[in-house]
């Protein structure tokens, strides 16, 4: 893709620093009594402290106290290589994902067979098509056109494409097969609290994930070099149709992440590298984003903001990363992103939970509506294998193992800017 081959260009705008308050009294927000509020126990994978109601936070000495009029129903912050958590507010709650599910079916059918290479191509069918839901989010997949496996990656990534991912779902060997790939790799990287019901994030009944879950989909989607790019284009070239006589035409795409691409109230933010986000009329707005600074890399997701401010889920997440900066070595964990279970070295860590199945919680009643991924480090959790970056490349590990505190490869965590 032209688009693609650009001179990638380092982020030039920076969100402006979230106010904060110097009382460490406030640095844990007070729930009111109107304020929406899980209602059955949460899961404790990661540590006690993540399955307890309310806001987590343990400041030391000279940290800054979290950022106020923070609405989302649920977030977190966590150092994207240790794992550790920096602090949270009901990250197991099971809420509808939205489209960041989408970085969980990017995560598990990305590598497959069925799907490669990239310049795979594809010409699609009414029934590759059956089943995207009414008023989805839609890159333009026609029927009867071609389309390599590259563009159909850009439409998810960029335009949260609906259509893109029934494609690719239907070439990787069907809906059915992909929701259950889904699943299956929701629960070796033990994130419990997510029940799969569509790949694309669609609401449907009993369809689930959580903060916590969303951020280990993120960290899992990371390692992979296609993941990575995708997730962190800001414009590309899609293939249109073709017009009798002519050329077929491609037309231009934006990224959907706002704290990628900017928009009107809210600045692209400095060092951001994506990853999704999401929105239905169910759901809410959700988001997970990556950024670094200074050599730290940390993840942030926010699920369902109650503020009516325009970009509050892009506000509220870059004002938990500006803390989460600022906090680094000043705070005590509360918790970790536990590694996958084929990572696990017998202990047992990470696996305690209250809820004991994977389906919805009481309060979460689903709707319709319009919508719109980790493999991982196992933080403090003594797995702790080794990994080594030699010329930007991961070094493999025999047998297959995951790689767990891992470095990860995030090409100068840097955008391609839209065009002006």
């Amino acid at each position: 893709m032209p688009a693609l081959k650009k001179t990638v260009l380092t982020v030039t705008s920076a969100v402006l620093l979230s106010t904060f308050v110097v009382d460490p009294a406030s640095a844990v927000s007070k729930d009111t009594t109107d304020d929406p509020k899980p209602t059955a126990p949460m899961s404790k994978v990661g540590g006690r402290r993540l399955g307890l109601v309310g806001t987590q936070v343990d400041l030391g000495t000279g940290a800054p106290v979290l950022p106020k009029d923070l609405t989302g129903r649920s977030w977190i912050v966590a150092d994207a290589e240790s794992g550790e958590v920096l602090a949270s507010h009901n990250p197991h709650w099971r809420l509808p994902p939205a489209s960041t599910l989408k970085m969980l079916f990017a995560d598990t059918v990305m590598d497959a067979p069925e799907l490669q290479p990239k310049t795979l191509k594809h010409k699609v069918t009414n029934k590759d098509l059956a089943g995207v839901g009414e008023g989805s989010s839609l890159v333009g997949v026609k029927e009867r056109l071609t389309y390599t496996v590259h563009d159909l990656w850009l439409g998810v990534f960029l335009r949260s494409g609906n259509d893109a991912v029934h494609v690719l779902s239907s070439m990787y060997g069907g809906v059915p097969k992909t929701v259950t790939a889904m699943q299956e790799h929701a629960e070796e990287l033990q994130a419990l609290d997510t029940h799969v019901v569509s790949p694309d994030g669609y609401d449907a009944p009993g369809q689930v994930s959580s903060a916590y879950d969303l951020t280990l989909f993120a960290r899992s989607g990371l390692q992979k070099g296609d993941f990575r790019e995708y997730c962190s284009t800001a414009t590309a070239e899609f293939p249109g149709e073709k017009k009798a006589g002519k050329k077929r035409e491609a037309f231009q795409i934006q990224n959907t992440n706002r704290l990628l691409t900017g928009d009107v109230g809210v600045e692209p933010y400095k060092g951001i590298a994506g990853v999704k986000n999401g929105y239905t009329t169910h759901a809410g707005n959700t988001f997970t984003g990556v950024a670094e600074r200074n050599g730290k890399v940390l993840l942030v997701t926010v699920m369902n903001p109650k503020s009516k401010e325009r970009h509050a889920v892009y506000k509220e997440a870059a004002s938990l990363l500006d803390w989460g900066f600022d906090a680094a070595g000043k705070v005590t964990p509360v918790g970790e992103l536990v590694p996958p279970k084929s990572a696990e070295t017998g202990t047992g860590k990470g696996m305690e939970s209250t809820t004991g199945s994977n389906g919805p919680a009481n309060e979460d009643k689903q709707g319709s509506g319009t919508t719109r991924a980790t493999a991982a480090g196992a933080g403090s959790s003594g797995v702790g294998i080794a990994l080594g970056i030699v010329g930007g490349v991961l070094a493999l590990l025999a047998g297959g193992v995951f790689l767990v505190n891992r470095r990860w490869p995030l090409p100068d965590l840097v955008r391609r800017r839209p065009r002006r």
